[in-house]
């Protein structure tokens, strides 16, 4: 079970592109159970080892294929400055509300996981991802993307699909073995999005949102 258990994972509009689903290079994802390897993580084969880098690869090159944008940029977070430009932004794009606490408890634990899109001329803030990376039952190293918005103005812009692979790739730098988030089942955008990027449909959480909505668990296989 996540530490939060309401954490929203996306609500906008899908941005498809026809070289997403290359990231995915698990075509039968495995179990937990046979993961041997992720006991002794310090054991991992070369040939894993060569899989990550081959897929940091492919992720650098499908972030470098996207046409640069001039009207904006992305960068990473940096200070309590921005956590009200986050909030404002996820607040009123995503339809779980969440406390200040919530924001800081992922934001100040996994900053380097928090990654962000702004305006070029005015550095207004039109996108955010945060995530985390932990041990799960003191075993895989499992990320969890807790929050995905774009502000609606700027959407089929790939912006969500860019952030979501800029949060992926720190995840597989860093040894994630798999990761996790959770979508209404009634947003098609979102679910279209993560299942383009490889993320299967794992089960379905019934009334998991406050509004009564069930959701998807979504998982991406890394190992």
């Amino acid at each position: 079970m996540e530490s939060v258990t309401t954490i929203n994972g996306v609500d906008h509009q899908t941005e498809s592109s026809t070289n997403l689903s290359t990231i995915n290079h698990v075509d039968e994802p495995s179990t937990t159970e046979d993961n041997s390897s992720c006991d002794y993580p310090e054991n991992s084969s070369t040939t894993k080892l060569d899989n990550d880098k081959e897929l940091i690869l492919k992720l650098d090159n499908l972030l470098l294929d996207d046409i640069n944008d001039p009207e904006i940029y992305f960068h990473s977070y940096q200070s309590e400055k921005e956590m009200s430009s986050i909030m404002s932004l996820i607040s009123g794009t995503l339809s779980e509300p969440y406390s200040i606490y919530t924001y800081r408890y992922f934001i100040h634990n996994w900053p380097d996981l928090c990654f962000l899109c702004s305006n070029q001329e005015t550095n207004e803030l039109i996108g955010a991802i945060v995530s985390k990376l932990d041990l799960h039952k003191k075993v895989l190293r499992r990320g969890y993307i807790a929050m995905l918005a774009i502000n609606k103005e700027y959407r089929r812009k790939k912006i969500a699909s860019k952030l979501v692979l800029m949060s992926v790739r720190e995840m597989i730098k860093r040894g994630c073995d798999e990761i996790v988030l959770e979508a209404e089942v009634t947003n098609d955008a979102a679910l279209n999005l993560y299942e383009h990027l490889g993320f299967l449909r794992e089960k379905r959480l019934y009334r998991y949102y406050l509004n009564g909505v069930d959701a998807y668990r979504l998982k991406l296989w890394l190992k």
